[in-house]
């Protein structure tokens, strides 16, 4: 059975109301004193409570207020005189669910069980959407935490495969094996910087360029003061979003590029500077550069190395539809590769 707490000191209504609700399936409990309105709704349960305007001991508005004071969250069902509009608009401001203009015969009667059941439903409503709000973020959250255990597993295992490739080419005696481990070892490297750069960003789907190029930038620079190279990278970014796996091909590119750049454009422990742009040239395209002042680069001549590098960043750049270009510069080297936004 439906139970409702009716608040008035008009005891001749309240009987009415309770005969009528009877049959109805609805049990109404009468209450007049504020304060044992406060304390009956904390020991039994109610579905509604129906608040009068005119009390005895103050308003209807009074009683709202230590409700909501009290925390008492159960929906109330505020009943005015019918010229009393903007009494009823300020009840409804300070929380009631409804208001039901009081007036004589059956007709104010219907419109309170009316009333009484939509509050009803929009309680239960109410109930349902914060415990299917709650679930959720117990799901996000029970996510987030086993997308951050599989990352914190993944870095581990990249830097144990990483220790491996070190381990076995400090130990080659072969000069031509130990450069292919070192140059496998760097690409791990940067790939759990890349991988890394993701996983601690806020939105593992899209990328903001300007600072996951800025992250790479810098483990690269690490790389080189530890290796003791008088070369200095620079980066210029403009703030371009794409997805996580066009920024990883990107990455890769850059990683690629700069790696060639520190072996070849300055060889035996020059000095010099390495530059890295990504530039929006318009609305769909954006402009990758990575430019030295080294010895230069002859696109058309023989692998210095294995190839494999070259083979890295034509599949990546095919990933991208696009292609990496060498264009002719008075020094050095410059490759360019334009992106399409997408």
């Amino acid at each position: 059975m439906t139970r409702i707490l009716y608040v008035d000191d008009d005891a001749a209504l309240v009987r009415l109301v309770q005969k009528v609700f009877g049959r109805k399936g609805i049990e109404v409990v009468h209450a007049e004193d504020p304060d044992h309105i406060l304390r009956i709704v904390r020991e039994e349960p109610f579905k509604v409570i129906v608040l009068d305007h005119y009390l005895r001991s103050g308003t209807g508005q009074d009683v709202l207020r230590q409700l909501r004071a009290a925390d008492i969250r159960v929906p109330v069902v505020y009943v005015t005189g019918s010229s009393e509009a903007q009494v009823a608009i300020d009840a409804m401001k300070a929380g009631a669910a409804d208001y039901v203009t009081k007036t004589a015969g059956e007709e104010f009667l219907s419109l309170l069980v009316a009333a009484i059941d939509q509050a009803i439903t929009n309680e239960q409503l109410r109930t349902e959407k914060e415990l299917a709000d709650a679930e959720m973020r117990r799901a996000k959250e029970r996510a987030e935490a086993l997308l951050a255990e599989v990352n914190h597993r993944v870095a581990n295992s990249l830097a144990m495969v990483s220790g491996l490739l070190r381990l076995q080419a400090t130990r080659s005696r072969s000069e031509e094996a130990k450069a292919e481990l070192t140059e496998t070892h760097a690409r791990i490297t940067a790939i759990a910087r890349m991988h890394r750069a993701l996983y601690t960003s806020e939105d593992v789907r899209n990328v903001d360029m300007d600072k996951y190029l800025g992250t790479l930038i810098d483990d690269l620079d690490a790389t080189l003061r530890d290796e003791g190279r008088d070369v200095t990278l620079r980066l210029e970014a403009d703030a371009i979003t794409l997805s996580a796996d066009r920024a990883v091909s990107i990455g890769m590119i850059v990683a690629e590029l700069v790696t060639n750049a520190m072996k070849y454009a300055y060889p035996g422990g020059a000095a010099g500077e390495i530059r890295v742009s990504l530039r929006r040239e318009d609305p769909q395209t954006a402009l990758l550069r990575v430019s030295d002042d080294g010895a230069g680069f002859d696109p058309g001549a023989p692998a210095q190395g294995t190839g494999l590098g070259t083979s890295i960043i034509n599949s990546m750049a095919a990933s991208l539809e696009t292609s990496l270009d060498y264009r002719r510069v008075p020094r050095g080297t410059c490759a360019e590769a334009r992106i399409p936004l997408r």
